[in-house]
């Protein structure tokens, strides 16, 4: 589990440290996270900040048969109100949390806390695409997921949903001006590789020894100009079929499993 001690929010400050956006620090009533997966990992996680639980009596029972540290009493109601909370068409198995957003790590405190690669996302506006990018982040062993601040969405039910979980395993870091983090993971001794067609194939192997900051652009427009041209190398996914792109969060499965994978 991913430790992010509470601080009070900040500025993002010369030092490469991030604080909490203005529009999450405003959201002070949090918001509802759903399905057995994701609140299971909020229960376990000790820096989330929980307010209410809400369950059916079946997602109770499953909750007890995961041993989930039930940290909040739970408040038994009928599958209606879930419905009522949840997304159109959102498959909450029974179980509703209300939390407050996860506080930030520190930079530093993600480089030193594990030596896995990064990955850091320019402009994916997608929070189902998220969580399966920090899905597949937490099956790779990456260290930490880097977002634009300003052209991402917010933790929300929905990428909670498609996290299953890794939105409390994954530390995210919410930054301004990617650029700059990307200048800041070089001066930390980290390769910077953007994955975007026409790069040369990513091959895991060729990286040992170093530790790499994968940047994904979101889909259709790849990564801008300046994203790009900040990156030490561009690469691309070997791709022997007939089509010419993957889904971001496909592509970022299996950039990570060429990072990791055994040579």
């Amino acid at each position: 589990m991913s430790k992010r001690p509470s601080r009070p929010s900040s500025p993002r400050s010369p030092s490469g440290r991030s604080g909490r956006s203005a529009e999450g620090r405003a959201a002070a009533s949090g918001y509802w996270m759903y399905g057995l997966h994701a609140v299971e990992a909020a229960l376990r996680n000790p820096d989330r900040h929980l307010h209410e639980l809400l369950v059916t009596k079946e997602g109770l029972s499953a909750l007890e048969s995961r041993q989930a540290p039930i940290r909040i009493s739970p408040n038994v109601v009928e599958r209606q109100r879930l419905d009522l909370l949840c997304e159109r068409d959102a498959v909450h198995q029974g179980v509703c949390l209300r939390v407050e957003p996860l506080t930030p790590p520190f930079l530093d405190e993600v480089l030193e806390g594990s030596e896995g690669p990064l990955l850091i996302l320019d402009q994916v506006t997608d929070p189902r695409n998220i969580g399966a990018i920090l899905r597949s982040a937490a099956a790779f062993g990456a260290a930490a997921l880097v977002v634009q601040d300003r052209n991402t969405p917010q933790e929300s039910g929905a990428l909670a949903k498609a996290a299953s979980g890794a939105l409390d395993v994954v530390p995210v870091l919410r930054e301004v001006n990617l650029s700059r983090i990307i200048a800041q993971l070089q001066n930390a001794g980290l390769w910077t590789v953007g994955l975007d067609a026409g790069g040369s194939v990513l091959n895991g192997p060729s990286y040992t020894g170093r530790r790499v900051a994968l940047v994904l652009g979101a889909e259709g427009a790849g990564l801008r100009r300046l994203t790009r041209e900040s990156c030490d190398e561009i690469a691309s996914v070997y791709m022997p079929g007939d089509m010419e792109s993957l889904n971001v969060s496909n592509a970022a499965a299996v950039a990570l499993y060429e990072l990791v994978r055994p040579a």
